[in-house]
């Protein structure tokens, strides 16, 4: 950006925390729908800095970066498009301050990478000035990275359904959890759907994620036209699906707080589960969430401070599952073939030769 005298904007400095941060480019529209520039967000982020810290604290971080801000029309990189204006980060760039922090993780292939690991508000904000608008956390902590403290269920809403369905399906969730042992919380993923998070025992990626598909199918047992754990598209139909895969290794969740990246700024926003079935996700943006966390606080702080619970029950329900064999589940489709998984066949496109 530049001044109205043609000279480059100078940049911002922020003290968060004792530390120094820079914004550069402070006035560069980043929702001009909204009328917020890159500094505005900054601030955003810093109204709601306990609430942020304690979703992203010592877990290794993939940021989603929007440089030049979020407007119609604004699209993530992909193979498919390969001139999007945003791009996910996984590997901590070039050129760090020296007091961010960083872990290692390793990626589905084996191969590592280090990752920012946030330890204070002030590396939040540094991520912020790089473009991050949206923190996907990993569901482990430094130094444990491959071990998982959080099982995270992702209820999505299928075409034909919508957040009240999901609502609905996260109500009984909920007591399914509780059967397991485990206590559930809730929030809003910034989209149409609802995010339910436990805290667990420490455990491997492989059990994590086989007690999230045991917990999917308990719910969809109890609400068969309501829910579903099928993978395959074609076989959800009107359903609220549970992605079981969002537990696998690298296939990251929205944290808490963090802004989705469309002109509306919706906000992932942690609720009590007594206002889930009054609340709206257009209710919880960039520019409404500080005034409820000023009211409020951080309502996932008794999240943090629970006891994890151990995942014993759901890996029981996923091994009465397995008794007759079958119980796994197919992976993403970039994953190397896991072991005991179906063949990565659509159901309608199955045959002798690729079902084998």
């Amino acid at each position: 950006m530049r001044s109205l005298n043609g000279m480059p904007e100078a940049p911002v400095e922020l003290n968060v925390d004792g530390r120094t941060v820079r914004i550069s480019s402070p006035s560069k529209p980043y929702f001009p729908g909204l009328g917020l520039n890159k500094l505005q967000v900054a601030h955003y982020f810093l109204a709601v800095g306990p609430g942020i810290l304690a979703a992203l604290k010592d877990r290794p971080t993939t940021m989603e970066r929007w440089p030049n801000g979020v407007g119609e029309g604004s699209s993530l990189v992909s193979p498919s498009n390969p001139d999007g204006d945003a791009f996910y980060q996984k590997r901590a760039p070039k050129g760090m301050p020296d007091w961010v922090q960083t872990a290692t993780v390793r990626f589905p292939s084996g191969r590592p990478a280090v990752q920012v690991c946030p330890a204070d508000l002030a590396t939040i904000v540094w991520m912020v000035n790089l473009g991050t608008v949206r923190f996907h956390p990993w569901p482990v902590r430094a130094p444990q990275t491959d071990l998982v403290d959080q099982l995270r269920i992702d209820l999505d809403p299928q075409p034909g359904t919508d957040f009240a369905d999901a609502v609905a399906a996260a109500l009984v969730l909920r007591e399914v959890l509780t059967e397991a042992g485990l206590t559930g919380f809730a929030k809003t993923s910034g989209g149409r759907g609802l995010h339910v998070f436990a805290p667990i025992v420490p455990s491997d990626f492989i059990d994590a994620r086989h007690a999230t598909i045991a917990i999917g199918r308990e719910l969809a047992r109890r609400l068969p036209d309501e829910v579903t754990v099928n993978w395959w598209k074609e076989e959800r139909g009107e359903r609220i699906f549970v992605d079981f895969n969002q537990m696998a290794r690298d296939r990251l969740m929205t944290s808490a707080y963090s802004i989705r990246p469309t002109p509306a700024g919706r906000v992932s926003a942690p609720l009590t589960w007594d206002e889930l079935a009054s609340v709206s996700p257009d209710d919880f943006t960039v520019v409404t969430m500080p005034a409820r966390f000023t009211e409020r606080g951080d309502l996932w702080a008794p999240l943090y401070a629970s006891d994890p619970a151990p995942i014993t029950t759901a890996l029981a329900w996923y091994a009465r599952d397995d008794a007759g064999g079958g119980a796994e589940m197919p992976y993403p489709p970039d994953y190397p073939k896991m072991p005991g998984e179906p063949p990565r066949v659509q159901p309608s496109k199955k045959n002798e030769a690729n079902w084998q």
